[in-house]
């Protein structure tokens, strides 16, 4: 390929698909794709980037139908016949072009009880947890999750319900029950496991396929729906 036709979406909720040419090059990625345009063609195109290192997860969009990050996302692994379309994450409303509105998102990882609440002060005793302790490996499990929102855009629950509190809060409210310093986990089950919490969840994966760092949310909800079922039977969890 010489050139690549690009579709990047324009506007807001009710904008549409304007088309660019780009040169091709060697080891380009989707987001050095964008970058071209908004450097050399189109200088209003809104977008967000950082690192450009695949540490930050802020150049998430959604490639080809797929959420993904696009720094690390090569050309050569999505373009069809030298097309690709990119749109903003979905599952979340469009603020400018390629750029989405977030507040939801978060707002839904306090309302799933996503806030460490520790027992110990300043002047306490450092607690050590073992890495041997079956609790601090499933914490483990879950724990680099960076809030990049691909597997709450690959949702499919959260577009069929936007009040779902969505798998990137669930796997954090997994991660904090299971973590032997929070002094609120009772708390924190209870917001996982409440309306709109891990019950709501279909068990379709497709958050587990998408996270670009190999984390499995859906085991971390299935975790949490196990502990609802002891909550409920009054076993405790």
């Amino acid at each position: 390929m010489s050139t690549l036709k690009v579709k990047i979406w324009r506007g807001e909720e009710d904008g549409e698909f304007q088309s660019f040419e780009v040169p091709a090059r060697e080891n380009q990625t989707i987001l050095d794709v964008v970058t071209e345009v908004q450097r050399q063609q189109e200088p209003g195109l809104s977008y967000r980037f950082a690192c450009r290192v695949g540490v930050c997860g802020s150049c998430a969009m959604t490639v080809n139908g797929k959420p993904r990050w696009t720094c690390r996302t090569h050309i050569n692994a999505v373009a069809k016949d030298g097309e690709i379309t990119i749109e903003p994450l979905r599952n979340m409303p469009v603020i400018k072009d390629l750029t989405c509105d977030m507040t939801d998102f978060f707002q839904k990882w306090q309302k799933a009880g996503g806030t460490f609440k520790g027992t110990v002060t300043r002047k306490d005793k450092v607690v050590t947890i073992p890495p041997s302790s079956p609790k601090r490996q499933k914490a483990d499990a879950g724990i680099e999750c960076i809030n990049c929102a691909v597997c709450y855009a690959a949702c499919d629950t959260v577009n069929w319900d936007s009040e779902y509190l969505g798998p990137a809060a669930l796997n954090r409210a997994w991660t904090l029950v299971n973590d032997e310093r929070v002094g609120n986990q009772k708390e924190v089950l209870d917001k996982a496991i409440g309306d709109n919490g891990c019950s709501s969840c279909h068990s379709q994966g497709n958050c587990t396929a998408s996270c670009p760092v190999g984390l499995s949310p859906s085991q971390s909800i299935h975790g949490l729906k196990r502990m609802s079922l002891l909550s409920f039977l009054g076993t405790e969890v």
